[in-house]
């Protein structure tokens, strides 16, 4: 293709450009013809261009390379318009260099200012953990930003009062303290209340202020308090165990004055209706400590309503119901357990123990979705009984909650260590959503004016923007092969008959009785089971001898229509080396019936392991069509207890019977 061929198509494309609608989020609802990153030349010369947001803005200077990949990439073009429209989602807004760097837990969405205009809220770690600020986006742009006192540990929005304008607030946990918000200024500030000090360290940093012990000696006793004592060491006292020999001495002439104070830090956050389950009710916060503890906070006094003990530190937290009726909150913790605790409940009531460390803790309707370190997915009730598990195909980075509100829809949405995006609905994959980077956080819900936006941000600090398209609908089965759906069906049952009310009913109150009863009939047939046995062994009416002297076995095949049949004995010794002999066939019959040439014979040595077929003839003498039982007695020659015996049920024969 010629320059003028390739400036003209470029033109071409730069009309349709500028005539995409731009602004905040000008892909809501409609997309660019090709899917970004399109690179394209433009005439200016020299200038490598790119459409970001659906406007093109240059990016960097043109090179032989870039722009040998630009013309691939116009070839490209259809494919990846094909590819997009089979998709469920719109490219909405990608920025590999947004410079966020969060967990699911600190994102948020809300109306922050009433005008209907959703932004998002980031509790930005910061590159390396530092530096962290507290970032609210409007669109793909930084509205706000303001650094925090330390890392956050999550954020949330809640309605903190029912009077008009009803604008949620924002709570930022972060350290000791949650930071509250309104109007996208501070607030309020609370602050978790004080530990007790461990004693022996209090006496340690007096006898310090006294003089009385040097440095060396108080690093020493320290340390062996860190070791044994169950209550852990003050902040204080353990960054005095991090310093050099050279710089405790200046450490202690400046904090001896100072009271200890042991203070203790969240791990998680999130919200809890107070009396109302309507979305824009008034919301409690429910915090969890490093203390074991769970909190939670009246969402106007900001005081303790309510404080819950568990037996290890809380990770991830999931609230239903209301504080003022009834409540069930599940807890993953450090021990690898999930802890279920009700109202008015100071210790969990219910535990579910993993196999794994969990990574992630969502609740889709009334099943408790977890996800563990052995890269799957589990699904609990709440009272703890698993339901199903999923293997995912890489490690789980993220989990969050899907709802789309207009269809009834929830479901869970996992980050993998591979890219992927994955939704389920229970044991079902819906969809997969393929990234250029490992997913870190994910938040779904109403952004800006779109009620179905899924974000995303990279490991790498990328922010990733989709919107759900209108017409998208989840199929089950529609992501990958997965269990048949006959599976998922529920079963016809049928419905409750006044039989069987009366029954249940009888059953309720004769409860004891009948099962006595039946206890007592077990005992019975386990006793006339065990008489007809010992029976069996004394007559040796088994077809198998019990004694390890002559170990051997028996059974029998009647060939035949009849008259004449071939009785086939097959006789085993099942000894381990030694032979057998001296044995004898007896046949009992009715003569009537029956008649053998031989009833009597002897049997010929029995090497161990081998099965020796004995053949005779029985002829049936009657034509009225009945049949007996022929009884085979395996004897030693010199005893009259036989050492096994057999049974056989002769047919009836079919000869005579035609005749």
């Amino acid at each position: 293709m010629s320059w003028d061929e390739r400036l003209r198509l470029s033109r071409q494309k730069l009309n349709r450009v500028q005539r995409l609608p731009h602004g905040d989020l000008p892909a809501l609802g409609r997309k660019a013809e090709c899917p970004e990153p399109l690179y394209a030349r433009f005439p200016e010369p020299g200038r490598y261009w790119a459409l970001r947001c659906g406007w093109p803005k240059p990016v960097a200077k043109a090179t032989s390379a870039k722009m040998a990949a630009a013309s691939s990439s116009d070839s490209d073009c259809g494919r990846a318009e094909s590819n997009e429209a089979s998709s469920k989602w719109l490219d909405a807004h990608y920025d590999p260099v947004a410079n966020i760097h969060t967990f699911s837990s600190c994102l948020a969405l809300a109306d922050l200012h009433g005008d209907g205009e959703y932004k998002l809220v980031v509790g930005d770690l910061g590159p390396g953990g530092q530096h962290p600020r507290l970032k609210v986006l409007k669109g793909p742009t930084v509205l706000t930003e303001s650094p925090l006192p330390a890392l956050p540990a999550a954020a949330a929005t809640f309605l903190m009062e029912q009077h008009e304008p009803r604008t949620p607030a924002l709570a930022l946990a972060s350290g000791p303290c949650v930071y509250v918000y309104k109007n996208l200024r501070p607030y309020f500030k609370f602050s978790l209340p004080q530990l007790p000090p461990n004693p022996l360290e209090q006496d340690l940093w007096n006898q310090a202020k006294e003089d009385r012990i040097d440095p060396l000696t108080l690093k020493e006793m320290l340390e062996g308090i860190r070791e044994k004592a169950e209550v852990p060491l003050s902040v204080q006292s353990l960054r005095f165990l991090q310093l050099e020999l050279s710089e405790m001495e200046a450490f202690v002439s400046q904090h001896k004055s100072k009271s200890i104070k042991r203070q203790t830090v969240i791990t998680t956050m999130t919200t809890l209706k107070k009396n109302l389950a309507d979305e824009d009710a008034v919301s409690c916060l429910v915090l969890g400590t490093e203390n074991k503890e769970l909190l939670v906070l009246d969402p106007e006094a900001f005081i303790i309503l309510a404080k819950m003990s568990l037996p290890s530190v809380p990770v991830f937290l999931d609230v239903s119901g209301q504080f003022d009726v009834e409540f069930r909150l599940a807890a993953a913790c450090r021990n690898g357990n999930i802890y279920i605790l009700r109202r008015d409940a100071k210790r969990p009531k219910y535990c579910i123990e993993l196999s794994a460390q969990p990574v992630g803790l969502v609740r889709v309707h009334k099943v408790l979705v977890v996800g563990s370190t052995q890269d799957s997915l589990h699904g609990f009730t709440h009272k703890g009984k698993k339901l199903w598990t999923v293997q995912m195909p890489a490690a789980i980075l993220t989990m969050n909650l899907l709802e789309q509100h207009s269809r009834g829809l929830q479901a869970v949405m996992a980050g993998l260590a591979n890219g992927e995006v994955r939704i389920y609905r229970d044991k079902t994959l819906l969809n997969v959503i393929r990234t250029p980077d490992a997913v870190t956080s994910l938040c779904f819900g109403r952004y800006g004016r779109e009620d179905n936006t899924l974000i995303m941000t990279t490991r790498g600090g990328g922010l990733i923007i989709k919107i759900l398209k209108r017409t998208a609908v989840f199929v089950e089965g529609g992501g990958e092969a997965g269990p048949p759906p006959a599976q998922a069906l529920k079963l016809n049952v049928p419905r409750k008959t006044r039989l069987y009310v009366d029954q249940t009913l009888r059953e309720r109150e004769a409860g004891t009785a009948m099962h006595r009863t039946f206890q007592t009939d077990l005992y019975l047939l386990r006793l006339r089971t065990a008489r007809a046995y010992v029976q069996a062994l004394e007559s040796s009416l088994n077809p198998v001898s019990v004694t390890a002297r002559e170990p051997l076995k028996l059974h029998a095949v009647v060939q035949g229509l009849g008259p004449t049949f071939k009785l086939t004995l097959h006789l085993q010794n099942t000894s381990a080396a030694r032979p057998i002999l001296g044995l004898l066939v007896c046949f009992l019959y009715n003569e009537v019936l029956y008649a053998l040439p031989r009833a009597f014979f002897k049997v010929p040595l029995l090497v161990p392991g081998l099965s020796y077929p004995l053949e005779t003839f029985v002829e049936s003498l009657s034509d009225k069509g009945i049949s007996d039982i022929i009884k085979v007695l395996v004897l030693r020659e010199g005893q009259s207890a036989p050492l096994l015996s057999a049974h056989i049920n002769m047919p009836v024969s079919e000869g005579l019977a035609a005749a």
